[in-house]
């Protein structure tokens, strides 16, 4: 996507977080460097896969699958001018505005999605940063989906260190809060937050105990080294994230990226792939467009080492197949999904 696409695209300065080796690695002390994971991606297919599920099935040896669901608790308006996102303000997509959902709705659509099988509920809010009042709120639909025995995920924007600490009071277990794509490409998507941002975010977030959900989007016109430099930059957090959303872009007309050419499948697999060897204990998620791979490729994805997956038949505001299909679908191939201990 040329940076032309959205205003304010001159880069600006990232600290990298060189933090932790993770195992895999020679000592526990090594990073994973660009370089190093963009040799995995150079890496002939066939090995690349015997590699990622050589690991794979040293850390997960029960191979079971995340199953979680999501629900857009306050859908559009967003100030941001994320080119991939129909909830911009930026863009006309025909995503209405709406308010934050009562705390009500929130616990009936928790309710069906662990009737259907859903360990993880998500909540999504379409904010460039949560008010404190929205956070007393959102701390209210947390306590109410854990004692419904879910576990907890939420997705608001960017927090500051006592925001996240009310959630983390209310129980929160995870927050996810994409990177999106790696630092030198960053620009190319979003100007409106800057990456450094994110990852102060982050950084909140772990600090207040909270588990982190943070991965990027495959598809937006950048190239193989920034998808290389996406999973550095997250292998080499202290510690890497516990979940990890790697998305297919859902090309959605209105956004900037609406023409951005499909990858190859293939490619996507690449990253579920080096995903996994880069991160062996984190849950690797195939998230937004899955839809669109077709179970083949999801069967590679699976066999590339991803063990969760989103739950339902919307994410956010965009499709997802639907539960029917996945159950199918894991049915056929033998996989047991994940029940959350009692």
């Amino acid at each position: 996507m040329p940076s032309s696409h959205i205003p304010g695209t001159t880069p600006s300065a990232v600290h990298w977080h060189p933090q932790v080796a993770v195992a895999d690695q020679a000592t526990a002390a090594d990073p994973w460097p660009v370089a190093q994971v963009q040799a995995l991606f150079d890496m002939p297919f066939m090995d690349l896969m015997f590699h990622a599920q050589t690991v794979h099935h040293a850390h997960w040896p029960a191979g079971d699958i995340e199953l979680a669901t999501l629900l857009s608790v306050k859908t559009g308006g967003c100030p941001e001018n994320c080119g991939y996102c129909p909830q911009s303000a930026a863009y006309y997509t025909g995503v209405k505005a709406d308010k934050l959902m009562d705390v009500s709705e929130v616990v009936r659509a928790a309710q069906a999605a662990k009737e259907a099988g859903a360990s993880r509920f998500c909540m999504g809010a379409a904010w460039r940063a949560p008010k404190d009042r929205d956070i007393a709120q959102v701390s209210a639909m947390i306590s109410a989906v854990k004692a419904l025995g879910l576990e907890s995920c939420a997705t608001l924007g960017m927090l500051a260190p006592h925001q996240a600490q009310a959630l983390s009071d209310a129980g929160l277990d995870y927050y996810n809060h994409n990177l999106d794509t790696g630092p030198a490409y960053y620009r190319d998507v979003v100007s409106t937050r800057e990456y450094q941002e994110r990852l102060d975010t982050l950084a909140h977030v772990r600090a207040a105990g909270i588990r982190v959900c943070c991965g990027g989007i495959v598809g937006m016109g950048e190239e193989e080294v920034d998808r290389a430099a996406l999973l550095a930059q997250l292998a080499n957090m202290r510690p890497y994230p516990e979940s990890v959303p790697i998305n297919s872009l859902v090309r959605v007309p209105g956004t900037p990226l609406a023409d951005s050419p499909p990858v190859d499948p293939l490619d996507f697999v690449r990253v579920i792939a080096v995903a996994r060897i880069v991160m062996p204990q984190a849950r690797i998620r195939l998230s937004a467009g899955r839809q669109q791979l077709g179970e083949a490729v999801q069967t590679l994805c699976f066999m590339a080492g991803a063990n969760s997956i989103f739950y339902g038949d919307k994410l956010l505001v965009t499709g997802n197949p639907e539960a029917q299909s996945d159950s199918q679908l894991l049915a056929k191939l033998g996989l047991a999904t994940f029940k959350v201990a009692p």
